[in-house]
């Protein structure tokens, strides 16, 4: 066994050594270096499968930086489209405040008499019973309790009950517990006006004590009668449907506000007036 094993080693050098030595011949006489051609053979895929790898991560670092960069964009794009809602918001309502200040001035020429304090809404407050708002503007500004709160149309808000140094609670027409003299513009029926206290007519106001023969019309406009607290001729709303009274010898009428009380921004304060 030793010796056939030693023979196979030695023919298998030989035969090495052969090839090593043909290769070499090849070579010399070809130019082609036949070793070399067999890495380079192994060695092509391995730099074929690198170079594929690299072109993927090119992309994907691509793909990541475009990203990024459509990411950046877009936030920026949003805070833009951001700050133009708000700059938009501002503009209406600076537009708004600017109608509403110039319909004051045209109230204030047809009223010499009147002094008002212009005042923005902060707060609402709405319960069975009871509608108010805050404004911020009280004392300091020269506004009282009892003080007729109105629109720059001339439309009557409520009264002011409570004052502070910076701020005033108005009670809305909408509230029960406020009573005005009124009287329905076109025909001189007068009557007095408060909130309406009939569940599921809340947001409407009701005038009573109408005379029984009165002939009352949808949209017919109605107006405080004067007092010293209210000018005369403030609009209250307009009339929406109209019936008897429980005892039956009075008519009653629902109103809807002129003024829209849920919607208020800003609000004026009738500060003085001359009564006549």
């Amino acid at each position: 066994m030793r010796h056939y094993f030693s023979t196979r080693v030695r023919v298998v050098l030989i035969t090495a050594v052969l090839l090593t030595a043909l290769l070499a011949v090849i070579s010399n006489l070809t130019g082609f270096n036949l070793p070399e051609r067999v890495v380079q053979g192994m060695i092509t895929p391995l730099r074929s499968g690198a170079s594929h790898l690299k072109e993927q991560a090119e992309q994907l670092y691509g793909y990541i930086f475009r990203y990024e960069a459509l990411l950046a964009e877009n936030t920026a794009l949003k805070e833009k489209i951001a700050q133009m809602e708000d700059n938009a918001r501002v503009a209406d309502s600076l537009s708004r405040e600017n109608d509403q200040l110039r319909a004051a001035l045209n109230l204030l020429s047809d009223h010499e008499d009147y002094k008002l304090v212009d005042a923005d809404v902060i707060a609402w407050s709405s319960t069975d019973w009871a509608n108010t708002l805050t404004i911020n503007r009280g004392a300091n500004a020269g506004i009282q309790t009892n003080m007729c709160a109105i629109t720059a149309n001339g439309e009557v808000v409520g009264l002011v009950v409570e004052v502070g140094s910076n701020y005033a609670v108005v009670k809305t027409v909408l509230d029960p517990s406020l009573q005005i003299s009124a009287t329905i513009a076109s025909s001189g029926y007068n009557g007095t006006v408060r909130g309406n206290y009939i569940t599921g007519n809340e947001d409407f106001l009701r005038m009573d004590y109408l005379p029984s023969s009165s002939v009352i019309r949808n949209n017919d406009q109605v107006v405080t009668s004067g007092s010293t607290t209210y000018p005369r001729d403030l609009i209250l709303g307009h009339v929406v449907d109209a019936g008897f009274a429980d005892t039956g010898i009075a008519k009653y009428a629902l109103l809807r506000t002129a003024a829209d009380i849920e919607t208020l921004e800003m609000l004026f304060i009738l500060t003085e007036y001359n009564p006549g």
